[in-house]
């Protein structure tokens, strides 16, 4: 099935069935759905985009973000998200990298960008045209279809190349693997700027027949009040949001029947914290790994089968996992290294890079720069980023091995551990802490904690107590920002 064409094959099989809901418009059925995504294609055709083009959109979460990711797949495009809270100059930079035709965004942005064509939501509501029917043989499978940027954590921003073969190995993958029907339906809390909240929680549960409701922002306050009206059957979101609601009051008691699993991604989520959500809202949390340039997720503990609290599971269905050494030699079982992955939903390039797309995927594998090992079962324990990796008078420190010790402590919301500049050792970890619940921890009575689990030498120089550990715009916890601080503060 190609996602150009499955707005027609919805409409066509169940008209009246529910497909995409969000805040503003409510509930949209199969052949709305599929009527709109036709008049936006036809608006885009208007202003000029054919195959091969890319759409921008900067939209929030709603419901016309979707409809114009299929519009553009419609006419052969490509789409890439945009972060609707980047500066101007980082929304320039995106588009000028990915050459973007048009940009859609919200009525008052985007007028101090240049791009050739400019689409607000009004021009698009305004449009009356439709355009043709379509059916699957009408494409290629190798089409370009999402360009997601990196983080950029590394220097500039790189475009991920993504095509409709990534994206369709990865939706039935996830189909398969949390045995996703037509009676499924996602909450989707995540970006729609990242391809985790675009696969896992609009692409998965709409290829499979189901449906997908946009929450919009997320406040772990109403939360569980979106959870009660739309009654979904799944939602994924990052370990910081699982900390948010571990976290609310006692007498928040929410009724979570309709959910059969919940899904984290983007970070590893302290066994402590999966525990404590399990215990309290007794919905099973299924924790994977992945990468956007493997179209989001390589490896996930299994939703029927043995789950390893601390392991991110194995690899799923379809995809390869491996652990290489330095030199690039393959490594046993129990080892550590760098974790490899190969399959249909590694990416075809990063844009405009072919020398660091070579570096980075070597004979089909994709190098990760995620340190890892493999147990006798295949299931996959990360230990950290090899950019994270601290060395301290020429010892190895993985930064999660004193955060797991961190978290620990039952006092612990959020933790984050960087490497600082020492001019006898190199570097020293220094560890960033928020507490729950407003408690006081001692940076003395933190220290006491961690000599029970940790050697000497990997001891925290500097604890730093924070009332929220600063985030990205993915969720994840803001390492580089906290490698800034750490910087300005020695000068």
């Amino acid at each position: 099935m190609h996602f150009a064409a499955l707005p027609d094959v919805r409409a066509d099989q169940s008209p009246t069935a529910p497909c995409v809901a969000d805040d503003a418009t409510g509930r949209v059925g199969n052949a709305q759905f599929h009527d709109l995504v036709r008049t936006y294609a036809d608006r885009l055709s208007v202003a000029g985009v054919a195959a091969g083009d890319v759409v921008a959109v900067m939209l929030p979460n709603r419901l016309e973000l979707i409809v114009a990711l299929f519009a553009a797949w419609r006419l052969g495009a490509a789409a890439t998200p945009i972060n609707p809270s980047l500066t101007s100059a980082e929304v320039g930079y995106q588009l000028t990298d990915s050459g973007a035709h048009v940009l859609i965004c919200s009525d008052g942005a985007g007028e101090d960008t240049a791009v050739p064509v400019l689409l607000t939501l009004s021009d698009l509501d305004r449009h009356t045209g439709t355009g043709p029917t379509v059916t699957s043989a009408d494409f290629s499978a190798d089409t370009l279809a999402l360009l997601v940027y990196t983080s950029g954590t590394t220097g500039k921003p790189k475009g991920v190349e993504l095509t409709h073969t990534n994206i369709t190995a990865m939706a039935e993958t996830m189909i398969a693997a949390m045995a996703l029907t037509a009676d499924d339906h996602s909450l989707l809390i995540l970006p729609l700027f990242h391809v985790n909240g675009i696969v896992v929680s609009v692409l998965s549960p709409l290829l499979a027949g189901g449906q997908a409701t946009v929450a919009g922002r997320f406040a772990p306050i109403t939360f569980f009040d979106k959870v009660h009206a739309a009654k979904p059957t799944y939602f994924s979101a990052v370990p910081a949001i699982y900390a948010m609601l571990s976290t609310l009051p006692d007498e928040v008691q929410p009724d979570t029947s309709s959910l059969r699993f919940a899904v984290c991604g983007a970070a590893p989520m302290p066994v402590e914290l999966l525990t404590r959500f399990e215990q309290r809202y007794h919905v099973p949390v299924v924790e994977g790994y992945g990468l956007s340039e493997a179209t989001c997720a390589s490896t996930s503990n299994p939703l029927d089968g043995v789950r390893k609290p601390g392991t991110v599971g194995p690899a799923l269905p379809g995809q390869q996992i491996a652990i290489v050494d330095g030199p690039g030699n393959f490594v046993t079982a129990g080892s550590a290294g760098e974790v490899v992955v190969k399959g249909p939903t590694v990416m075809r390039g990063y844009l405009g890079r072919p020398e660091e797309t070579a570096r980075t995927v070597i004979d089909g594998w994709l190098h990760t720069g995620d340190v890892g090992r493999l147990d006798e079962d295949g299931y996959l324990t990360l230990v950290d980023r090899k950019k994270d990796m601290i060395i301290r008078g020429g010892e190895n420190i993985y930064p999660k091995e004193i955060e797991s010790a961190i978290y620990a402590h039952p006092q612990v919301l959020e933790a984050a551990v960087v490497g600082r500049a020492h001019p006898v050792y190199g570097e020293v970890p220094v560890a960033f802490v928020s507490y729950r619940d407003g408690a006081e921890i001692s940076a003395g009575q933190m220290l006491d904690h961690l000599r029970k689990s940790l050697a000497k030498f990997k001891l925290p120089a500097e604890i730093v107590s924070l009332d929220e550990v600063p985030k990205n715009p993915v969720g994840k916890i803001d390492k580089p920002t906290l490698r800034t601080r750490l910087t300005e503060s020695s000068v």
